[in-house]
This record gives C-alpha cells, sequence and structure tokens, in this order.
C-alpha cells in the first residue's frame, strides 16, 4: 500500500512538472517579438508633370545680304512638361519653354539682337534608375532687332529646335538638368535687310516634379 502511494505521488509529480513546463515553453514562444515586415521602396518613376527654370550662354549667329554678324550673350527660361515612362524605361515626353536672350552686338552704328523666344517639342528619352537621358525636336519662334540711326525694326521669326540632354533626379521631386540646343529661327526682315538667324545653347536647369 505505502508502495504504491509513492509510486502514485512521484507520478502526480512528473505529470504536473510536464504540464508546468509545457506552459512556461509556450509562454516563452508566445514571447518572442514577431520580425517586422519588410518596407518595398518605391520605384522610382518619371511619369507625370514637372517644370523648372534654366540658363547658360548662348552662340548666335546672323547672316544677312550685306553682313554676317556673330551675337553672342545667354538665356533664361521657364520650362513646362509631362513624361510618360513605359515599363521598358523608355520614356516619351511633351515640353514647352518661354525664353529671354541677351544674344546682341554691334553692327557699325546698329545693334543686332535676340529677345525673346519659345519652343514646344518632343522629347524621347531612356530611363536609367534616376538619369534620364534624351534627345528633343520641334517648333521654334524668337523676336529679333536691329536699332540704329536709320531707325528701329524688329521680326517675329519661326522655325525649328532640336537637342539632347540629361535629367537627373536628386530626390523623388527635384531633379537637376544639363541640355544643349540648336536653334535655326528662319529668316528676318530687318530695314529691307533679309538674314537668317541660327543659335546654339548650352543650358543648366533645375526642375520640380508633381
Amino acid at each position: 500500500m505505502k508502495r504504491h502511494f509513492v509510486s502514485t505521488a512521484v507520478a502526480s509529480f512528473l505529470v504536473t512538472g510536464l504540464a508546468a513546463g509545457s506552459a512556461m515553453a509556450a509562454d516563452a514562444i508566445d514571447e518572442i517579438p514577431a520580425a517586422p515586415a519588410a518596407e518595398i521602396a518605391p520605384v522610382f518613376t518619371w511619369t507625370g508633370f514637372y517644370a523648372g527654370l534654366g540658363g547658360g550662354p548662348t552662340w548666335a549667329n546672323g547672316d544677312f545680304d550685306v553682313f554676317s554678324e556673330d551675337m553672342n550673350g545667354g538665356l533664361i527660361t521657364g520650362f513646362v512638361g509631362y513624361n510618360w515612362q513605359l515599363d521598358n524605361n523608355f520614356v516619351f515626353g511633351i515640353e514647352g519653354d518661354i525664353s529671354y536672350n541677351w544674344d546682341k552686338s554691334d553692327v557699325g552704328p546698329f545693334e543686332v539682337g535676340l529677345e525673346t523666344a519659345g519652343s514646344v517639342r518632343a522629347r524621347l528619352g531612356y530611363a536609367i534608375d534616376r538619369a534620364l537621358i534624351y534627345g528633343a525636336a520641334g517648333w521654334t519662334g524668337a523676336q529679333v532687332h536691329i536699332d540704329g540711326p536709320a531707325g528701329d525694326d524688329r521680326d517675329t521669326l519661326s522655325g525649328w529646335t532640336i537637342g539632347a540632354g540629361v535629367d537627373y533626379a536628386f530626390t523623388n521631386n527635384v531633379f537637376g538638368r544639363l541640355e544643349y540646343r540648336y536653334n535655326d529661327y528662319g529668316s528676318a526682315d530687318l530695314l529691307g535687310l533679309d538674314g537668317d538667324i541660327d543659335q546654339h545653347v548650352v543650358m543648366i536647369g533645375v526642375g520640380y516634379k508633381f
């Protein structure tokens, strides 16, 4: 009888210990903190509206009936546009800008120069992460003037433009730009003189993508 009592007590102690151990193990498992969910960084895209400002040196030339003159200077410009980025990283866009030029030169007693200009261009580029390498072409126009003792005259020109550049996104919204452009403004008629005006531009700019 005594032996049976001891055996029963030992068995009860073991069962109680195992149950307690299982409960403690379960509690320990429950207390292990869950691993934080991994955050997936958003993929940058060039799609969307943007606007910006830029400026840089310019080299213009006026080839008239009786003279040919370089009109070097600079410009400041504002631009707006929209890009569409495809799954294969090609980017299509359209952009418009308005500029003010300081391309001027003296030809004897006369001053010849470019003033306000603008363009509308189609763009095609390829995105490499945050860099967008592009080419652009379209319509451009400008005002040209000649001032002197024989009178003043102005003409509004219409021509074409082509260029290439790179945009680089420093943040998801702010990007920088470096661009070269060639503008052929077409023919001008100033004080009875016919001439062709063209221009080379190197521009540095900064933009904001909405």
